[in-house]
Formats: C-alpha cells, sequence, structure tokens
C-alpha cells in the first residue's frame, strides 16, 4: 500500500462511517420530541451501538490479523450503510434500535482492521497515523451536526441517514486501486484476542482507553439533551460540536507523535485528568453559553492526548497481533461508552444534570488510576516500540 494514498483512503473512510454517529448524536432530542422515546432510551439507543461496537471488535477484530483485513473493511462498511438506512426510515423505538444495532456492528469491526493497516503501512510513524485516524473520525463526527441541520428541516429525519450512508459507499470505492499489504498472518489459534490481555501494558492501555470513551458516552448522551432543556439556541448547540472538534481535528496527528516520542501512558493520564474536572464543571454551569465556553479548552486537552491509548497498545504488541490489540482497546471503548451512556442518561432523567456529569467524571478518574497503575512497567521501563511487551 501506498503511505500517504493508503492513510488518506482509509482516514477518509472512517470519517464517513463516524459521520453516521455524528447525525445520531444531534437528532436525539428530535427522536425523544417527535417519536416520544424516553431519556432512558435514547441512553439505550447511544449504548446499544457501543456494544454491538464492543462484541464485534472481540469476535471479528482477529479475522484481520489472519489475512482479511481488506475485506472486514468491506463488509463492514456496507452492514454500517445498512444500520443507517435502517434508522433513517425507523418512527418509532424498535426499528431504530435495529439500525443502531446493525451500525454498531459495522462500525466497530472496520476499526482494528483499518488501524492494523495503518499501523503495518509505517511503523516508523505509528503515532502520527493514528493521529491522523483519530482526526478524521472526528471530522466525520462534526461533519454530521452540519448535515443534520442542512437536511433535515426541508427533507425529514430520515436524510442525513440516507446521504451518509450514500457517502459511505462512494468512499468504499476507493478502495479498488489500492493494494493492501496483509502483512504477517498470526499464527495465534485463538479465535479471540483475550490473551493480549495478560500484558499489564496493553491492559493498562485498554483501561485509559475505556476511560475517554467513559467521558464521551455520556457526553454524547447528554449534549443535545441537556441543551433542549437548558434552552440553548440549536445553532449554538451545533456550533458547539463543530467547534469542539477543530482542535481535535488538528492536533490529532501532533498529540499520536508526542504520545509515542514521550510517553502514551503519561499523556493520556494528563488529558484525562484534565478531562474529568471539565466533566464535573459542565454539570455546574448555569447555561449552554457557559457550558460551550468551557468546551473549547477542554477541546484542546482531548486533541492532544486522544491518540495516546491507541499508540500505547501498538508499541505494546508485535506486528501481526495489531488488529486483535487494537480490537481489544475499541472493544475496551465501546463497552465503556455504551454502559456510560445508558447509565449516565437515566441518572439524568432520575437525578438531573449535575449528578449524571459528576458520575461520569468520577468513573474517568478510577479509571484512569487503574491505567496508569497497570502500566507502570511501561512507564518506568520507558520502553519503546521497538522493545515489544512479551504477550
Amino acid at each position: 500500500m501506498s503511505r500517504p494514498t493508503g492513510v488518506w483512503i482509509f482516514s477518509v473512510l472512517s470519517a464517513t462511517l463516524a459521520m453516521g454517529y455524528g447525525v445520531l448524536f444531534t437528532v436525539v432530542g428530535d427522536f425523544r420530541d417527535e417519536y416520544g422515546i424516553s431519556e432512558t432510551r435514547i441512553g439505550v439507543l447511544i449504548g446499544i451501538g457501543f456494544l454491538a461496537g464492543f462484541l464485534a471488535q472481540v469476535v471479528l477484530a482477529p479475522l484481520a490479523d489472519r489475512g482479511y483485513a481488506r475485506r472486514t473493511v468491506i463488509a463492514s462498511v456496507v452492514a454500517s450503510a445498512v444500520g443507517l438506512v435502517l434508522m433513517g426510515f425507523g418512527e418509532s423505538f424498535t426499528p431504530i434500535l435495529i439500525g443502531r444495532l446493525i451500525s454498531g456492528i459495522g462500525a466497530g469491526a472496520s476499526r482494528p482492521a483499518v488501524q492494523r493497516i495503518v499501523v503495518l503501512s509505517d511503523p516508523g510513524n505509528l503515532g502520527r497515523n493514528l493521529g491522523r485516524l483519530i482526526s478524521a473520525d472526528v471530522f466525520g463526527f462534526a461533519l454530521g451536526p452540519a448535515v443534520s441541520a442542512l437536511l433535515v428541516g426541508p427533507f425529514g429525519l430520515e436524510a442525513p441517514f440516507l446521504v451518509v450512508a450514500a457517502g459511505s459507499m462512494i468512499a468504499l470505492v476507493g478502495l479498488i486501486g489500492v493494494t493492501v499489504d496483509e502483512g504477517e498472518r498470526s499464527e495465534v489459534r485463538q479465535r479471540l484476542a483475550v490473551d493480549l490481555l495478560k500484558s499489564r501494558v496493553v491492559a493498562g492501555g485498554v483501561v485509559l482507553g475505556t476511560a475517554v470513551f467513559v467521558m464521551i458516552g455520556a457526553f454524547d448522551v447528554l449534549w443535545d439533551i441537556v441543551h433542549e432543556d437548558l434552552g440553548t439556541d440549536t445553532w449554538l448547540a451545533n456550533l458547539g460540536i463543530t467547534l469542539f472538534a477543530v482542535p481535535l481535528i488538528v492536533l490529532g496527528p501532533i498529540g499520536g507523535r508526542l504520545a509515542q516520542n514521550i510517553g502514551p501512558f503519561r499523556m493520556a493520564a494528563a488529558g484525562l485528568c484534565i478531562a474529568s474536572v471539565f466533566m464535573f464543571l459542565y454539570g455546574q454551569l448555569p447555561s449552554g453559553g457557559w457550558i460551550f465556553g468551557f468546551m473549547m479548552f477542554h477541546a484542546l486537552a482531548d486533541g492532544i492526548t486522544l491518540a495516546a491509548s491507541g499508540v500505547a497498545i501498538a508499541m505494546a504488541v508485535p506486528p501481526e497481533r495489531q488488529a486483535g490489540a487494537q480490537g481489544l482497546l475499541g472493544a475496551g471503548q465501546a463497552l465503556g461508552a455504551g454502559i456510560s451512556a445508558i447509565v449516565i442518561g437515566a441518572i439524568y432523567e432520575g437525578s438531573g444534570r449535575a449528578a449524571a456529569y459528576a458520575a461520569a467524571a468520577g468513573i474517568m478518574v478510577v479509571l484512569t488510576a487503574a491505567g496508569v497503575w497497570l502500566g507502570l512497567p511501561f512507564i518506568q521501563g520507558r520502553r519503546t516500540e521497538s522493545e515489544n511487551v512479551g504477550v
């Protein structure tokens, strides 16, 4: 695979998959108001996609290590598009839930396969390239609200889902001319990659990545609902999502490179501690405008640190186990986000905004401490990518 070409093509694919979720994220308030779906069920809708991604990354990611990375990506993108179509045409909880489930499986299965391909195409720059994938994900997610804003009013709630589904299939065409080097096939006969968790370093990276997605799951389920309830102008709430994404897009490759050079555990821990403070503050601030202002500083911290857990995993395992390892990370992230979305949505409905954000911040702090403790062998030994952890 040509390095520049391959990274960009897979970045575009990642962006289209993330765009579908960006659309969902900004219409859950409409689902509540038009279809009568409660906040708790909205939490289930958000969470079920993450949980589906968890299962997909645990069960399907090792296929990419056995020589099926390209085919995994293709099948996953098609599944995601089918799920988006179902969500677009659904007008009640059940069909939307089924669509979210299918799209979650597709997005979850594609991620570790794409990461394996990109890491193996240029190992010396794995931090920068994983950061580029993060930037692509964030960019696609940030486009979702813009697509919704342009299409929902004149064409209905189904329009953005259908447009993004079509866009993902068009992006898939870009793979036709790309030759993917599948790399050395894994000889491990286990169907799952859970044996990698025997390494404290791998386990620590997974825990830190999970902490990040606990924040994302809580943020996602609360953002639209909180701003609706606070009476924030729709344009300001949507603009907030887009502006939040800008530092993540710009700083993703820089943060990935810094994590590779300085140390991914240090970078991840620092960023998560800062992010947990902001999450707590979102429950205390008096208006949507104040949340908007604080969020921009939060975005700077996330932009530098978001790729760190993936870099830790990539540095800790041999090339032939990359997809399985990244799948474990993605599975932990999806599980954390899914449970967080369901639990935090229920806390918001029962106890309000302050309690919901405080609970999310507390969970983040606990997971960050656990991840750093597990990663002490890496931190103390100052390992580099050439010193793969024995797993």
